[in-house]
């Protein structure tokens, strides 16, 4: 069952919102942190628990994470399969990946990673008996190939879960309405692919998966963990393409440092969750 084939990854495709140089080297030196700090977010770990509870990985299987940042739920994935099964994690983004296969070394973990994107995954057609992937179908241009990939890879019932922000959602508390909407706005503007949760199920199923759940969770951001620092970037370039002046980026900036001190603040935007598995051909 943990015979999986890996195979040379190609050069990350053009049109890939995966491709490591979108990142500038400053924003490649901060990736990790960033994702550490997502990681300790409660609507994460929430997400993340029912995505490993819905997938039911059992030792032996073969496990793969497709986008797997900083390796985190490899490494989760590898103690479920054990030692006579694996755990493999594609990843573009160099430091990502040089960071994972650090972590897993000194966990002493069974996980290991490749350097791979969605659209051409690094792998054999039906290897894989479990596959996640979290948060990156925003960022793809024609998510359609990366669930034709998820569908090549897994093995007649195998199981996938796809998770992913809709940007359609967003909420941002306190402001002025207006400028909260050109922010949002702005926002959904410079994503590849904002409205990414709310198409997961129909993409999967167009690829020849069986959808099984879908779940949703709003993922707060809490008002003590760098709040408004995400808003403030989307503000500014708000600000550049003209959408709000100046003088409103700095009031809704302070209306939200205002609302964090008095913990009248809410910064969130939903992500939706598919449970799929590829059909045997007897179905």
């Amino acid at each position: 069952m943990a015979n999986a084939s890996v195979r040379t990854a190609a050069h990350p495709a053009a049109g890939s919102g995966l491709r490591p140089d979108r990142f500038d080297r400053d924003g490649q030196d901060q990736l990790v942190d960033v994702h550490d700090l997502q990681a300790t977010l409660p609507g994460i770990r929430r997400l993340r628990a029912w995505a490993h509870d819905a997938l039911a990985t059992q030792p032996g299987e073969s496990a793969l994470d497709i986008g797997s940042g900083s390796g985190s739920e490899v490494l989760t994935l590898a103690d479920l399969v054990g030692p006579t099964g694996i755990a493999l994690g594609v990843e573009p983004d160099p430091n990502l990946l040089t960071a994972a296969e650090r972590r897993a070394a000194q966990a002493g973990s069974t996980a290991k990673f490749v350097s791979g994107d969605a659209y051409g995954l690094p792998v054999g057609s039906e290897s894989f008996d479990v596959a996640l992937c979290e948060r990156v179908f925003q960022h793809l241009t024609a998510p359609a190939r990366a669930a034709g990939e998820i569908a090549r890879v897994l093995r007649p019932g195998g199981r996938v879960v796809v998770m992913d922000s809709d940007w359609g959602t967003a909420i941002v508390h306190p402001g002025d309405r207006h400028v909260v909407h050109e922010v949002i706005e702005t926002m959904i503007a410079g994503t590849t692919n904002p409205f990414a949760g709310r198409r997961l199920a129909g993409q999967l199923t167009k690829a020849g998966l069986v959808v099984d759940d879908i779940g949703s969770h709003a993922l707060i951001q809490d008002g003590g963990i760098g709040a408004g620092a995400l808003v403030a970037r989307v503000a500014d370039r708000a600000v550049a393409r003209g959408s709000i002046s100046e003088r409103q980026r700095d009031q809704l900036l302070a209306d939200l440092e205002a609302g964090a001190a008095s913990g009248d603040i809410h910064l969130s935007v939903t992500i939706f969750a598919v449970l799929a598995h590829k059909p045997h051909r007897s179905e």
